[in-house]
């Protein structure tokens, strides 16, 4: 740091000469008297500004009192585990955005690591925290990769890289210390972002323990005396500051190579009993956790109302020259469109509680305002083909059933999307064009944008109209897994917007 004075990294022996009212508890002396409770399996991002914050509000309140051995998934991320040792287990996490309509920035101190283990480096004393008895939890995020079944062998004192094959290590380990007892079976919540998280992290410890021949009688224990519980989180935890921690830290009086930031936001819906809250005190800390019976409406709302909001607004707003979800937001035309498409096409198309969705609805429009995360529509735009068949077109069926004619907004975001793969191959790229003449990137599967390149070169060839262009796109069965011709009339109202909509359709 240049031209002022070097300061120290945060930790616990300076911690108590910072601004008071950072939100540490007690200083973050109490922590290492906390009981553990929580084993983690991932040091990176989201969880630090997702589940460790909810912690820390919780021991702020005085609900949990317990403290969090972290571990990494994978060897690559041993240096945050030495960093997070260095700095005596405390970072800074920076929430930032929009809130009630109103602009936030709050600092807070996070204290909730009692231990950071390397389990890679660290084998023998990660399998010893099995013993632990006041252990309850297993708290998770490895991605969608790292939640998933390899058959691999386990040799006695040799770690295990797979987060699947490790814990059913770990289990084991904690079912022959306690002797089976059914009292020390384990809660796990997985926050992958996979649907049944739970149940595909129970089927992959079973399945490794047939692989390895471990006793039925463990794997009884686990069945009957363990919890997987599917989850759904949802936070933007965008990470590492680079261009204001500087100035932070010299505001601050000390540095944190750990520092984060995340948006206020933040939902985490368990398919749980509710009673569960009494051991994991979130709901009651006044967090926006619901311990569920069924996550399919909460899956839902985000896939249709907030995923569905990205895939509408991505082609269409590129083709139009904007670049961030803030510009869509901040255009009075994509804004108008946007709200209209949300509240009178997708909405309506749901089974549940109108106001419910209403009030979800505009908690992501408020998150789309934040002017902190700067979400480029390039990356959404990733595979978005598939991403229609998944957000978008649901909206459409679900809405022609019930209303007999077609969604007016959802068929024009079609018709972008069509025009959005008028691309041309140039070296290993797809490129097309925006309505300006400025030139963009597509990218998803090789056999989908080569049909639609196909297509769309026909077309300029004068080999087909423009209508039989649409006909073959929505005949593709490959893409949307049924004949889209089957709608009345939407091969029309297609080909009439692609046919106007080079000066923009909205």
């Amino acid at each position: 740091m240049k031209g002022r004075l070097v300061i120290m990294n945060i930790n616990r022996s300076h911690v108590r000469s910072l601004s008071k009212g950072t939100g540490a508890v007690q200083s973050g002396h109490m922590i290492q008297d906390y009981p553990v409770k929580v084993l983690q399996i991932g040091e990176g991002n989201f969880l630090r500004g997702f589940f460790d914050w909810m912690i820390h509000e919780c021991n702020k309140q005085g609900n949990f009192q317990g403290s969090i051995v972290v571990t990494q998934p994978r060897p690559s991320g041993k240096g945050k585990i030495e960093k997070l040792k260095q700095q005596d287990g405390l970072y800074t996490l920076m929430i930032r955005g929009i809130q009630n309509g109103e602009k936030v920035e709050r600092k807070e101190i996070i204290s909730v690591f009692s231990k950071a283990v390397d389990p890679c480096g660290e084998w023998v004393e990660f399998l010893e925290l099995s013993q632990n008895p006041t252990l309850e939890f297993v708290v998770s995020n490895t991605t969608e990769a790292g939640l998933t079944y390899q058959p691999i062998s386990w040799k006695e004192g040799e770690p295990i890289e797979s987060f699947p094959g490790r814990l059913t290590a770990f289990l084991y380990e904690r079912y022959l210390y306690f002797n089976g007892d059914s009292e020390k079976g384990l809660i796990m919540l997985p926050c992958e972002l996979l649907e049944r998280n739970g149940d595909t992290l129970k089927q992959c410890v079973l399945q490794h323990s047939r692989d390895w021949e471990l006793p039925k009688s463990f794997m009884d224990w686990v069945d009957q005396d363990n919890l997987f519980l599917n989850s759904l989180v949802d936070r933007i935890v965008t990470g590492f500051p680079a261009k204001e921690a500087e100035a932070w830290f010299a505001e601050w009086g000390y540095e944190d190579s750990l520092l984060n930031t995340a948006e206020p936001y933040h939902v985490w819906a368990i398919e749980g009993n509710p009673s569960l809250d009494q051991r994991l005190p979130l709901k009651q800390s006044g967090l926006n956790v619901h311990w569920v019976e069924d996550l399919v409406p909460y899956q839902m709302r985000k896939v249709r109302i907030l995923n569905g909001s990205h895939t509408l607004m991505a082609p269409l707003g590129i083709l139009s020259g904007l670049d961030e979800v803030g510009q869509v937001m901040n255009h009075p035309g994509f804004n108008r469109f946007l709200r209209q498409a949300i509240e009178k096409e997708i909405i309506p198309s749901l089974s549940f509680a109108r106001n419910e969705m209403m009030q979800y609805a505009e908690s992501v429009l408020e998150r789309f305002m934040n002017p902190f995360v700067q979400h480029r529509l390039a990356d959404i735009s990733l595979n978005s083909l598939s991403k229609f068949k998944v957000r978008l077109l649901p909206t459409l069926e679900a809405y022609f059933e019930k209303e007999g004619r077609l969604p007016v907004c959802v068929v024009r975001a079609f018709a972008g999307l069509i025009r959005f793969y008028k691309v041309q191959k140039v070296k290993e790229s797809y490129v097309g064009k925006r309505f300006d003449g400025k030139e963009y990137i597509v990218n998803d599967h090789v056999q989908a944008v080569e049909f639609l390149k196909e297509q769309w070169f026909c077309y300029e060839a004068a080999e087909i109209s423009l209508q039989q262009l649409v006909e073959n796109v929505l005949s593709n069965q490959s893409l949307w897994g049924k004949d889209l011709n089957m709608f009345p009339g939407l091969a029309a109202e297609l080909s009439h917007h692609l046919e106007n909509n080079e000066a923009g359709i909205l």
